[in-house]
């Protein structure tokens, strides 16, 4: 008999934040400065942030290029140090090949997600952070069991740990908007790719 009940991901992750003995260092991938915002209020007391702001996905490349400079802007305000990596869309353009008809939140974004969670993962392995996560699970628009099974998967298979999260819940999101309100923040109306930007919605 199959087993259907699902994970609370939030759960999960206080579990193993009641569990450190010490404060860890973790790797945080953003994929925005305003929703990177309520995910570094939730870990910040218990983890050394480093957020990572790799997102292939976004185009045009002013579009990439004004998200990421509000990312350093609360980092800045927040002495909050970042790992610089480049952009790359080429890559994302790769990975989706034959993707392009995918309805938004299908196979195509699977594959996107786990591309900028593998090198996160990668990196954080790389740079011998104890934890990698993102923050991608702070939006409505997301679906937190997709992203947390990417994550523990990837985890495994790079042996580095992986912190599973749903930052939506304690009201994430809209803290996310309060936190953009409060430091003027730019929120974009599209995920990032050119096809979330034909169904228009809030990362």
């Amino acid at each position: 008999m199959e087993n259907n009940v699902k994970i609370n991901y939030d759960h999960v992750m206080q579990d193993i934040i009641s569990s450190l003995t010490d404060r860890k260092r973790i790797l945080l991938h953003s994929c925005c400065g305003p929703c990177s915002s309520a995910c570094i209020e939730r870990l910040k007391d218990y983890f050394d942030i480093t957020v990572i702001y790799y997102n292939p996905n976004i185009e045009p490349l002013a579009e990439y290029q004004h998200r990421k400079e509000e990312q350093l802007r609360l980092l800045n305000l927040w002495h909050i140090p970042h790992l610089e990596v480049p952009y790359n869309n080429e890559r994302f353009n790769q990975i989706t090949k034959n993707l392009e008809r995918e309805v938004e939140g299908g196979r195509r974004c699977a594959v996107c997600i786990g591309e900028r969670l593998k090198y996160t993962a990668l990196k954080a392995r790389e740079n011998k952070f104890d934890y990698f996560t993102t923050t991608l699970s702070v939006s409505p628009h997301k679906n937190s069991e997709l992203i947390n099974t990417i994550g523990l998967s990837l985890a495994k298979h790079y042996n580095v740990a992986y912190l599973p999260a749903d930052f939506k819940k304690h009201d994430g999101f809209k803290k996310s908007i309060e936190y953009s309100k409060k430091y003027h923040l730019y929120r974009q109306d599209y995920c990032g790719c050119r096809y979330s930007k034909k169904g228009t919605y809030e990362e």
